[in-house]
């Protein structure tokens, strides 16, 4: 599928607010792929198809999930929210055609990230918090600089945002979560 197909059936199948933000997520992507020196057509593609599974109803994601082979921790099956990431690799693959392994990673790590992310994954993962159509975020203009001076840093901060979130009563903490924060927090600190 090209770009535009997948931008098409997209806009067909997400909410409209959900499409803004996705197309918010693609060029905020190859912005940042371009001043870190990654494929930018890759970053805008991962970008564009990292919330291809939202459209998919609450009631039914679990089941979907598994039927692509999708394998769930406990906490996406409570907060199935959390499942749109790891489906969203497998419908890009079967749905959209997408066989470049690094770009389903990167849609499949993109809410709670992972230890040893790549310079795509942390793209991904990054653009998602930061593209300009998301607001009312705890140090989002912070992060958006960040996001331009250390990927890394900006990482420990999105996650500080939204372990700060969760404790206020927002669901749980997923373990993939805890992992990637740890990992980053050492990793910048050294």
């Amino acid at each position: 599928m090209t770009k535009e197909e997948i931008k098409a059936v997209l806009k067909e199948t997400l909410k409209s607010k959900r499409y803004k933000h996705t197309i918010g997520v693609a060029k905020t992507a190859k912005k940042l792929a371009k001043h870190y020196g990654e494929d930018p057509e890759r970053a805008y593609l991962a970008g564009l198809l990292h919330d291809c599974a939202k459209n998919v109803p609450k009631e039914e994601r679990i089941a979907l999930a598994e039927s692509y082979g999708c394998v769930l921790s406990d906490v996406e099956k409570r907060q199935t929210g959390l499942i749109h990431a790891k489906l969203g690799a497998a419908m890009a693959k079967r749905d959209f055609g997408v066989e470049d392994e690094e770009i389903l990673s990167a849609i499949r790590c993109h809410t709670v990230g992972r230890p040893g992310m790549t310079l795509l994954e942390k793209i991904i993962f990054v653009a998602d918090y930061i593209e300009p159509n998301r607001e009312g975020l705890p140090h989002l203009d912070e992060l958006r600089s960040m996001a331009y001076i250390d990927l890394d840093r900006c990482v420990v901060g999105m996650l500080e945002n939204t372990f700060s979130f969760i404790a206020e009563g927002h669901g749980e903490v997923d373990e993939q979560g805890l992992r990637t924060y740890q990992y980053y927090l050492e990793k910048v600190k050294e």
